[in-house]
């Protein structure tokens, strides 16, 4: 880094280095999993002898640990093994929703739209505006990074602002304040399933809508983009301006010119756009009526039982590959049908290592299970809880606080749910507190503390993108941009949290704050 480029305080910096080098100590995800699974077996092996007092909930029967390391149910294992890979309840729904993704972004689509609301801003709202774009791109998940990032960087400094301050706060609207969303997106599904298994360890049947953060989320965007259009133009950039100046000759670069688009992509824009409508408008018209098919037998939209929750992830596979395929046919970008089979082929390499994760993190689940020490961690730990007589609120919160201490070194929120839901979900049960107020709280932890976690998986695609403005940037200089959106963001998300608990505002759909329900 050059001299005059101001590094991290000292404090901040060790602090820094800890967690990376702890970090880059951690097995693979993957592993860890494999390592779960192994020390489950052996874990329901000794268990299996003690007799515990505590009973089941709904049965009254007493919770008894299943030895897995028995033959006969290692052998039960071996056979469910495929069935419990592909039961995986994330597994389907990502795959289908990716495929769409890639026909969005392979055609071009999802690149010219982006660099269609960024150019019609004003620059006097260019902050805010990024940040709602990028709470927008939620619905697309990590694909958005690498289009939102350089667009948005790329505005900032056409505008005559610092370009990394355009990525900080794109970043933290799309990874940070990921708990805040006006669409559904890709997570919600993938949160759910966890939740309702984990709810249905307790009470089997116990349902929680998709939509369960919904009203919540919508209610969090307007603090998200208050906060970080606050913490990048009050903090943020002008302590980017003093201490990291810009590379020579950024002006001569022609990559970082915003280029007009050809009258064909043009025309095909509108087309695609005009399409995206029309199903969009056909798809709302068909679900008005009360005997419509998208409803639940009551009449519902919004019931889980109603098609157009269950077939959430199909629509959003709709969603995207409509103006994708209309998009890419009118500009000439796919000229057969193969070329749209390679755009979903190309978007897929990135679920390699989340197939790899979900069957053995599958195992680990059905291990954790059926020998009973899901159950037995949350009588035993909603046992100690009551005995220490904590209140709700308390309680809530020091899930938000262990969140974000374990985001620290496993960032992806899948895997920590896949886990953790099984462990609070069934707790916060017993001691009164819905299913769906424990997923919003892990959610809030979740979402903001990513922004600012050396391991976050795009960090080095997001310090690509910095340097090619400024070399002298690093690790240390993304972080030390992003802390202070974690601060301002676990604030504010808690806080409207709490306030829709307080006021007893829903947080979304089919969902209260206590368990058992209020009928």
């Amino acid at each position: 880094m050059s001299s005059n480029v101001q590094q991290p305080s000292g404090a901040l910096n060790r602090f820094l280095n800890a967690v990376e080098a702890a970090g880059n100590k951690l097995p693979h995800i993957t592993m860890l999993f494999i390592y779960a699974l192994v020390i489950a077996c052996i874990l329901s092996f000794a268990l299996s002898f003690v007799s515990f007092d505590y009973k089941h909930p709904s049965t009254g029967e007493t919770i008894r640990v299943l030895n897995m390391l028995s033959p006969q149910n290692l052998l039960q294992l071996m056979i469910s093994s495929v069935k419990n890979f592909m039961n995986f309840p994330p597994l389907g729904m990502t795959i289908v929703a990716t495929l769409g993704i890639g026909i969005m972004e392979g055609s071009g689509f999802l690149h010219m739209l982006l660099k269609r609301l960024l150019s019609i801003i004003p620059q006097s709202c260019l902050t805010p505006a990024v940040i709602f774009i990028s709470i927008l791109c939620h619905v697309v998940s990590d694909s958005a990074y690498v289009v939102l990032m350089p667009v948005s960087a790329l505005m900032f400094y056409t505008c005559g602002r610092h370009p990394l301050a355009g990525i900080a706060c794109s970043f933290a609207g799309l990874a940070g304040g990921f708990t805040a969303s006006y669409t559904p997106s890709i997570i919600d599904p993938v949160m759910q399933s966890f939740t309702q298994a984990a709810a249905q360890s307790i009470d089997a049947s116990y349902s929680v809508n998709v939509l369960c953060n919904y009203f919540f989320a919508l209610g969090g965007t307007f603090f998200v983009i208050a906060a970080c259009w606050y913490v990048t133009d009050k903090i943020v950039e002008p302590r980017l301006r003093a201490t990291m100046p810009l590379d020579k000759g950024l002006e001569n670069d022609p990559d970082l010119q915003l280029h007009p688009s050809t009258p064909e992509e043009d025309r095909a824009f509108r087309k695609a756009c005009l399409i995206w409508g029309i199903f969009a408008l056909a798809f709302f018209l068909l679900c008005l009526p009360e005997n419509s098919l998208f409803r639940a037998p009551d009449g519902s939209l919004t019931s889980p039982k109603a098609p157009a929750m269950q077939a959430l992830v199909p629509l959003l596979f709709l969603f995207f590959s409509v103006p994708g395929l209309t998009y890419g046919l009118a500009s000439g970008k796919f000229k057969t049908s193969t070329d749209v089979i390679k755009a979903m082929e190309g978007i897929m390499p990135m679920l390699l290592g989340f197939i790899v994760f979900a069957f053995f993190a599958a195992q680990f689940l059905y291990v954790f299970g059926k020998s009973n020490i899901g159950t037995l961690l949350a009588i035993s730990g909603a046992e100690f809880l009551k005995n220490m007589g904590l209140p709700s609120g308390m309680t809530l919160f020091g899930i938000i606080l262990l969140t974000g201490m374990l985001n620290i070194l496993i960032t992806s929120a899948t895997s920590k749910w896949a886990i953790l839901s099984t462990i609070f979900v069934p707790m916060l049960m017993m001691l009164g507190i819905s299913p769906e107020l424990t997923q919003a709280a892990f959610r809030v932890s979740d979402s903001a503390v990513n922004v600012s976690t050396p391991l976050f998986p795009f960090y080095p695609l997001l310090i690509m993108y910095c340097q090619k403005y400024a070399k002298a940037t690093g690790v240390g200089t993304l972080c030390s941009m992003m802390i202070p959106y974690t601060l301002a963001l676990l604030v504010v998300l808690t806080s409207v949290l709490y306030a829709f608990w307080m006021l007893g505002i829903p947080l979304g759909f089919d969902a209260g704050y206590v368990y058992p329900p209020v009928k």
